[in-house]
């Protein structure tokens, strides 16, 4: 008698995917981009966390639509499979593919980035050997490998000692996070200007900002990059247990928690910390919340604050790869990537061959950053990658009834049929603003060569992606004429 082939198990809890979305979405940037926006977006001045709220707005809709959509569809591959089953199979493989470049290099340009943190965190212990060895091009390249690998080597050894990993570490970022917060509560500003004084014998003028909506909402969508990273729950969902009910519950918590921890940690830090020494400070240098606080801290609580950022950004790492390597499985499985990578390992039960293809992506992006000495360009594909993700979704739950009607009765949440169409079409007003917001600060940005611009990668990336995707189609297509059914409904468990 055969046996049946080893698949996915359902063995991921709902702390566990909440850890993942939230895991993917918070890094070190929330110690970074809410300081140094006053430098990207000149005259937001004392207002970053009104954008932050704002930009918070697209993303409640998109992970609306992805709550939705996952409580009708909850299997691996989440973007891929929503928009393949409820627009077409193009437009799944369009809304994925360009969400699994970008985010496959960034895995690499992050695991390349967090080295500098820990030698950060070394010459604040006044380790000065181990800060100089981790200087060093070569070792710095070798730890990011070494890092890569030891989180795919855990997302293979299966989603139970996946989530054994994420969740200490979540606990912990929002430990160290916590530290800031409080500590930015404790002090104010008064205190601030009398410790810069003393410090560095400075005063710091304090004047009032102009709003303007043209600058506010180029800092809201640029702030929108920090809530990408929740769509991972989704991908997960060939492994949760009880997937309809904590798929849509787990991408709740991560918005929720995510956003609350954002605004706190950035009211707490611009508390204590006048915005206008942010803002002048940023002309000058790179700040983190380590940096401006450490006027009022003391040493031991600033290396704290530099670890919290260290350890968000090392989190990233075992959620994302989870999250794109779901991607070539769930391609795999549909037969648009070769069938071989959706197999899964008959003892981890976790599919390796695509998470090794996606480790394989991500060692490019380490070496791309090495090489290139500038890792910018592989975050600004994934935010364009991102917003189509995002705007395809919202597209997909407005056309879901249509295209697929017996699929869209499977849908548990918002069964609304009028509150469903408010959240997809409020998402697609508010997302392609966005999108025209971000591609038109690209496209305008005064860079060497063309290919420095993220829009023009993008396109080309994708153009190569659709014409792979048409020969595939074709080829399967003329093979089995029943395709168009095996796109109209789930695959199996």
């Amino acid at each position: 008698m055969n046996q049946a082939p080893p698949h996915l198990s359902r063995q991921l809890g709902l702390l566990g995917l909440a850890a993942t979305g939230i895991c993917s979405m918070i890094g070190a940037s929330i110690y970074v981009v809410p300081f140094m926006i006053q430098r990207n977006v000149p005259g937001i001045g004392p207002y970053v966390l009104p954008a932050f709220l704002f930009a918070a707005i697209p993303a409640v809709f998109a992970a609306l639509a992805y709550t939705i959509l996952a409580s009708a569809m909850p299997r691996a591959g989440g973007s891929y499979l929503y928009a393949s089953r409820a627009i077409h199979p193009y437009f799944g493989f369009a809304a994925s593919f360009s969400q699994w470049f970008g985010l496959s290099i960034v895995i690499g340009v992050i695991a390349y980035v967090v080295v500098p943190f820990f030698r950060d965190v070394a010459q604040a212990l006044e380790w000065t050997d181990v800060a100089d060895f981790l200087e060093i091009g070569s070792v710095r390249v070798l730890l990011s490998l070494a890092l890569l690998w030891a989180f795919v080597g855990i997302n293979i050894l299966g989603v139970k000692f996946y989530e054994k990993t994420l969740i200490p570490l979540m606990l912990l970022m929002f430990g160290l996070g916590g530290v800031v917060i409080i500590c930015g509560l404790l002090y104010n500003q008064g205190d601030f200007l009398l410790a810069l004084q003393e410090k560095d014998q400075q005063t710091q003028e304090l004047y009032s900002g102009n709003f303007d909506w043209k600058t506010f909402l180029s800092a809201a969508a640029l702030l929108f990059s920090s809530f990408i990273g929740f769509d991972a729950i989704a991908q997960a969902g060939g492994e949760a247990k009880n997937p309809e009910k904590n798929l849509p519950r787990a991408i709740g918590l991560a918005i929720f928690g995510v956003g609350l921890f954002y605004f706190a940690f950035t009211y707490a830090v611009y508390h204590t910390v006048p915005w206008q020494f942010v803002a002048e400070e940023s002309l000058k240098k790179d700040l983190t919340a380590a940096g401006l606080l450490s006027y009022v801290l003391p040493s031991s609580l600033g290396v704290l604050i530099l670890l919290g950022a260290a350890i968000a950004l090392l989190n990233d790492l075992p959620a994302m790869i989870l999250s794109v390597s779901r991607l070539v499985f769930s391609w795999a499985e549909d037969g648009i990537f070769p069938s071989r990578l959706s197999r899964v390992h008959p003892k981890y039960q976790s599919p390796y061959l695509a998470i090794l293809l996606s480790g394989m992506v991500s060692t490019l992006g380490i070496l791309g950053s090495h090489f290139a000495g500038d890792f910018f360009l592989g975050i600004d594909i994934m935010v364009t990658s991102m917003l189509v993700n995002f705007l395809l979704m919202c597209l997909s739950l407005l056309l879901f009834p249509k295209v697929n009607p017996t699929l869209y009765k499977r849908i548990i949440v918002l069964k609304s049929q009028f509150l469903q169409r408010l959240v997809g079409f409020a998402g697609v007003i508010f997302l392609s603003g966005f999108l025209i917001i971000h591609v038109t600060k690209d496209l305008q940005s005064p860079l060497s060569e063309w290919y420095f611009h993220s829009t023009w990668i993008w396109l080309l990336v994708m153009g190569l992606a659709s014409l792979y995707f048409i020969f595939r189609w074709k080829t399967k297509f003329s093979q089995n004429p029943a395709l168009k059914n095996q796109f109209s409904q789930l695959p199996p468990e």
